[in-house]
């Protein structure tokens, strides 16, 4: 099901091994995962004044819907007109998640495969706070307490995800945030350290920009 991630798992596997060895795994994942995002960087200063254009148009837009509630697609016409004629994009501020999504894949892929080609994964076994990398919650036994704590923190940052996206943010995308806490009854360890370290730099990311 997951072949097609086989080879730039494995190019991952190569190279978090590498930065393993001087640092172990669960620091190198939290490496590789802020190399990830500081790439994504520029993407997310764009999505950002995008964020500030659109606060800008907010009073026109809050008009063009009051105006045209009654016909919502004229509403959506008269709004990406609006945006357009602006150099606004609707979008943007999606492009940073959205592409972190094959990493995460990519990841996740990484850290279910016993073997690549036939070398063995390795790092399933490296540990983090006594807890295979690539153990599950429902396995955890008494490494559960790992797992409550990723639980913990990842609400921890989930709330001030949330309370840092736009206000114009619909309500039900404002608990994705929290839903990744949840992720870590059913992913790897390894998978729910790079939730937590790509949260937490969105959290931090979004507060520079804005400020």
């Amino acid at each position: 099901m997951f072949d097609f991630l086989d080879v730039p798992a494995h190019g991952a596997y190569d190279l978090v091994s590498l930065i393993a060895g001087a640092t172990g795994t669960a620091a190198a994942i939290v490496l590789f995962t802020a190399a990830v995002r500081l790439a994504l960087h520029p993407l997310a200063r764009s999505a950002i004044r995008g964020e500030k254009a659109r606060a800008a148009l907010a009073p026109q837009a809050a008009k063009l819907r009051e105006k045209h509630k009654k016909n919502p697609e004229r509403m959506q016409r008269e709004l990406l007109a609006l945006y357009q004629d602006n150099g606004v994009s609707m979008f943007a501020g999606c492009l940073p998640m959205l592409l972190q999504i094959p990493v995460f894949m990519v990841l996740y892929r990484l850290f279910t495969a016993g073997s690549f080609d036939g070398t063995p994964n390795n790092l399933l076994s490296d540990v983090l706070f006594g807890a295979p990398l690539g153990s599950h919650f429902f396995s955890s036994g008494a490494d559960v307490v790992v797992f409550l704590g990723l639980f913990a923190a990842l609400l921890v940052v989930g709330y001030f995800a949330s309370r840092a996206m736009p206000e114009e943010t619909p309500k039900f995308l404002r608990l994705l945030p929290f839903g990744t806490s949840f992720a870590v009854a059913v992913i790897p360890l390894a998978a729910g350290l790079y939730l937590l370290t790509t949260t937490t730099w969105t959290v931090l990311e979004r507060a520079y920009l804005r400020r």
